[in-house]
């Protein structure tokens, strides 16, 4: 009996112990996971002060490489500090924290092998499009256009910054394609207008917070002017001049991945990082093929219901060219979207339990960029709530802008979209930082592409146009994966990428145009829009097979979103415990 009281005493120790210990490496790795929080905010000032973070408003983003280098040493050691923390002893939410964490600061290390830092310029922004950073900035205060000006004082020194990495880059056989650069240097040459009432950085001193004094305001317009006189505009006449004289020259007639520096290699890593699986170039290529086979049939069926007589060809050239689709002013396209999202917002409940606290606004892309970007996107709101997420849309020739594609792009960007699953993810302060941003493109595109498909239990679609809207987005989520592939992996031209769009999409032609471009720049990540569609209707099916009777669309939303955005085979996980705690 002595000994049975002893042995448990020693039992009692030992789970005190391990308790205390549990709580301990429980607290450490948060900790740890808050500090690198804090680095990645260091490392990217415009981020860091659009997320609300106070400290860096004034700064620019190192693309110094000594500070490039540094990342990757810090990533390394990351890596390294991570081998310290026992997952036994943490708790379920902070394994799956570490496995992501771990994932993450892998993938980091593995991209930085690829050296993308040397393909400096992109289209669809970058230093030449930097005025439009306000648009994520907090700008209220006094003192908050006060550090943008400091900031632009700095403008200068990270156009130097990327015309040393560019030239690098073109040493190293890192070359650009010209079709591209075309349009980086048409954007270029915009910031280098002289005349500061038209210059792109003056913009938002023009309308002034009716807050300020008058004082205020002349100060700020004449510190403005100043600044992109004597700094801004001589930093993008050099960088047009680097442009004009060695970037372009030098530039390539080829589109494709695979023709840089160990091309095919980053491609076949960019397509599983952005759809999280281990699918290879060629079996996304054949996914895409049935893909589109399978929605041409369902078009097919919507062109019998109009009672078109025609080619399919023809059809897609009807809805390219009669006017009855389209809007004639970018006010009325502007309009016609808030009346869109209007209609939407109150079905909601109908699909969803939980939503969030965080409201959206409507905004015009900015027309600098517009005529080089896509039919929309969406904006992050901050995690303090300081402020809301964003829908911008198009405005750019509302003539080939159709109205039959306005529901389909709402549900998408918006609601029950991007703005629902981002800003309910934003929400979620048990989690950390690092979670609440998670960049897992297969996710939060797959949610954006699967809440098109939800339309119809909203009320949408009830058009035969605007129902044959909807396919043509889930067709064109689908030719991604053959083009993407074609361009980067088969070493398809331009055009031939084109050519296949325009065959099974009736998008308009500039749109295709300024699509095919994105795939150009953005190599893989317009694979992750379908794969992640596909996975998530597939798990919608399981559960609505295996619950039966029990299944509630609203409780599966919940499942889905509960835990942010996840890597598609830990959303899997998720879904089953979801199956196996209803049954």
């Amino acid at each position: 009996m002595k000994y049975l009281k002893l042995s448990l005493s020693l039992l009692l120790i030992i789970i005190l112990f391990s308790g205390s210990s549990d709580f301990e490496q429980n607290k450490k790795f948060e900790t740890f996971l808050q500090k690198e929080w804090e680095y990645s905010l260091s490392q990217s000032p415009i981020y860091a002060t659009a997320m609300g973070v106070k400290g860096l408003e004034k700064e620019w983003i190192d693309l110094s490489l000594r500070a490039i280098n540094s990342r990757k040493s810090h990533d390394l050691e990351t890596l390294n500090s991570l081998k310290i923390f026992n997952p036994e002893k943490l708790s379920e939410d902070n394994q799956l924290n570490l496995r992501l964490f771990e994932q993450l600061t892998l993938e980091k290390i593995s991209s930085s092998e690829f050296n993308r830092h040397l393909l400096p310029f992109s289209h669809r922004g970058g230093v030449q499009l930097a005025h439009e950073d306000v648009e994520v900035l907090p700008l209220i205060t006094l003192e908050d256009y006060q550090n943008w000006l400091e900031r632009l004082k700095k403008l200068d020194g990270r156009i130097e910054q990327t015309i040393n990495l560019a030239q690098i880059g073109i040493n190293k056989g890192y070359k650009a394609p010209k079709v591209l650069m075309e349009r980086v240097y048409r954007q270029i040459q915009i910031q280098t207008n002289e005349n500061t009432e038209n210059n792109p950085f003056y913009k938002i001193f023009k309308s002034l917070p009716e807050s300020f004094s008058l004082e205020e305001k002349e100060m700020l317009k004449s510190q403005a002017k100043q600044i992109i006189i004597d700094q801004i505009v001589p930093a993008y006449k050099r960088l047009e001049k680097f442009f004009q004289k060695k970037y372009l020259p030098s530039s390539r007639s080829t589109v494709g991945l695979y023709d840089i520096p160990k091309g095919k290699e980053l491609y076949r890593y960019l397509a599983k990082s952005y759809t999280t699986t281990s699918l290879t170039p060629e079996e996304i290529h054949e996914i895409g093929l049935k893909e589109v086979s399978r929605i041409r049939k369902e078009m097919d069926k919507v062109i019998k219901e109009v009672g078109f007589k025609g080619t399919f060809k023809e059809f897609l050239t009807f809805l390219r060219e009669d006017q009855q689709f389209y809007y004639d002013s970018p006010e009325e396209l502007f309009e016609g979207y808030l009346a869109v999202s209007k209609r939407i917002d109150p079905e909601i409940v109908k699909l969803f339990r939980t939503l969030p606290r965080t409201p959206y606004g409507l905004r015009p892309i900015p027309i600098e960029s517009a005529p080089d970007t896509t039919t929309a996107y969406y904006m992050s709101p901050t995690p303090n709530g300081s402020r809301p997420g964003y829908y911008y849309v198009n405005l750019y020739r509302p003539e080939t802008r159709p109205k039959f594609e306005m529901e389909v792009l709402s549900v998408h960007e918006a609601v029950p979209g991007h703005h629902l699953q981002i800003s309910l993810a934003m929400e979620k302060e048990n989690l950390p930082m690092f979670r609440r941003v998670s960049p897992y493109t297969a996710f939060v595109e797959g949610w954006g592409l699967y809440s098109e498909s939800l339309g119809y239990q909203l009320g949408l679609y009830k058009d035969p146009y605007s129902k044959f809207g909807q396919l043509t987005y889930d067709m064109w989520r689908a030719i991604r994966l053959v083009v993407d592939t074609g361009i980067h992996y088969y070493e398809w031209e331009r055009q031939e990428a084109i050519d296949f769009f325009m065959k099974n999409a009736g998008k308009s032609e500039l749109d295709i145009v300024n699509e095919i471009d994105r795939y150009i720049v953005m190599p893989g990540q317009a694979l992750a829009y379908k794969i992640g569609q596909m996975k998530l209707l597939d798990l919608r099916k399981k559960a609505n097979k295996e619950l039966d009777s029990k299944f509630d669309i609203r409780d599966f939303h919940d499942a889905v979103l509960r835990e942010g955005a996840l890597p598609l085979n830990e959303l899997e996980l998720v879904v089953e415990r979801y199956i196996h705690m209803n049954k």
